[in-house]
């Protein structure tokens, strides 16, 4: 038996390797692409596939499919979401702007599955013909951007949605059990006024439920679909009612609110969507940057750096430093926070590619978008289950900086005023003395006023003088 087979499309006729469920046009677009070996994702290519099923189903209420095909091009929808028909996607990112070539790979694998089905031959087009029955109603250029935002809005609702929930749980547990510790707080890398361990998490918190915040404000415009546009949002060869009742079956069975968009023009030639989303995403890794990054100086040490925390030890850190552990969860964090800064980028070029009615961009936006998501979901989900959860306070080293701290002398402004606070802070630093030590040498105030003013619990909780420790 030959390993390939011949299929025709309308420039003529095409190798395609025997075993293949895509024909002619894919087959041709993989020769034409070989760019980077990067596929689109298999949520983006389910995506498709589901509104093909959906599509079909429609088709054949409305008397466009024949039942029987109809029947077999869901069932061979189904198995590509249970991923049976992996590797019959095999195309590069970077191919046709519009992706048409992705869009006829999914309907050349839709009909040769449902050809098999029926008991065809692969490759014949019948019974069951790519563009008449798979992709009848349709357009690449509404069924791309249709599953641009529906893979987006799922992969919203299912990965980073759920990892940055947990995360904020995580920060708020911790915020609460750490929250006795007083430490010293930090500005411009230097010394400042005390701070609790549980006021710090909490902000960390706090930046969390902000990005869950955010994606709530996005996902209205990602819920918006163009089908039903076809080529240029006309809606030219397909029936009024087709894309109404395929985008509520879309709703319903995925339990999203998607709906028609307002205006397909907007939709099909303008990403703003996808870009406004992007921007969300940004948004989320620079908090996460800013979590991770001082979670690591806290527990940088841990004998000779600030070592106010202790993360989770989780593998060895060096090849040839013997005891070396390494922050590996919060630098894993930076590094997808960096791919999510560069991905916008792309994004926000892509997105403003729409040329008249078209954007010719949007394979990279459908990559780029769904990785952000993904690996940031992923990170939050990680930071809060390997970093977070397993957070210690090193108490006796918070309260030693707190001690030696010269910003310990703020508290007694108030007081004595400005200058002769400095004046103090001036000769701790000479004579290594701490601040209390130097203000009852000179009996700057009596002793029950000097223990309030410098009470580190009370410098917490502002005000002047708010004394009382932790229990008071």
């Amino acid at each position: 038996m030959s390993d390939t087979r011949i299929e025709k499309d309308s420039l003529g006729e095409v190798e395609v390797p025997a075993s293949a469920y895509y024909g002619a046009q894919t087959e041709r677009a993989r020769r034409n692409f070989p760019v980077s070996g990067i596929p689109l994702p298999d949520r983006f290519i389910a995506a498709v596939a589901l509104i093909k099923g959906e599509a079909a189903a429609v088709n054949e209420e409305l008397g466009i499919v024949p039942p029987e095909v109809a029947k077999a091009i869901l069932q061979a929808v189904r198995e590509i979401g249970e991923g049976k028909l992996a590797g019959q996607f095999p195309l590069d990112v970077f191919q046709t702007g519009s992706a048409t070539s992705t869009n006829m790979n999914a309907n050349e694998v839709i009909s040769n599955r449902a050809i098999e089905i029926l008991g065809g031959q692969i490759g014949s087009k019948k019974p069951v013909h790519p563009n008449d029955h798979v992709n009848a109603g349709q357009s690449s250029n509404d069924v791309i951007p249709t599953a641009i935002h529906v893979s987006a809005y799922l992969a919203i609702v299912e990965i980073l949605e759920p990892g940055l929930k947990l995360l904020a749980e995580s920060l708020e547990r911790k915020a609460k059990e750490l929250d006795p510790v007083v430490k010293i707080g930090r500005t411009h890398l230097q010394d400042a006024v005390p701070v609790r361990l549980g006021q710090e998490f909490g902000g960390y918190a706090q930046q969390v439920r902000y990005a869950l915040d955010r994606l709530v404000a996005v996902k209205p415009r990602l819920a918006e679909l163009p089908l039903g546009g076809t080529a240029v949002g006309t809606g030219l060869n397909t029936p009024p009612e087709f894309a109404p009742k395929v985008i509520a079956r879309l709703a319903k069975r995925t339990g999203c609110p998607f709906a028609a968009a307002p205006n397909r023009f907007e939709a099909m030639a303008g990403k703003d969507a996808a870009v406004e989303t992007s921007g969300a995403l940004k948004t989320i890794a620079a908090s996460l940057t800013k979590i991770a990054n001082d979670i690591r100086w806290l527990a940088s040490g841990p004998r000779c750096g600030i070592g106010e925390i202790s993360i989770p030890s989780l593998q060895p850190g060096s090849s040839i430093m013997p005891g070396k552990v390494n922050p590996v969860i919060p630098e894993s964090v930076l590094m997808v926070a960096a791919q999510v800064f560069g991905n916008d980028t792309t994004i926000t070029v892509a997105g403003m590619s729409g040329v008249f009615e078209l954007n010719v961009m949007m394979p990279l936006i459908a990559y780029n978008l769904l990785q952000s998501i993904e690996i940031l979901g992923n990170a939050a989900r990680l930071l809060a289950e390997k970093c977070v959860d397993g957070i210690e306070a090193n108490v006796e080293r918070c309260e030693e900086l707190v001690e030696k701290s010269l910003a310990m002398v703020t508290s007694l402004v108030p007081k004595i005023g400005y200058d002769a606070a400095a004046e103090i802070a001036k000769e701790s630093v000479k004579t290594g003395k701490t601040v209390r030590e130097l203000c009852r040498e000179r009996k700057v105030l009596p002793e029950d006023e000097l223990r309030e003013a410098l009470d580190p619990w009370g410098q917490t909780e502002g005000g002047i003088h708010a004394g009382g420790g932790a229990g008071g």
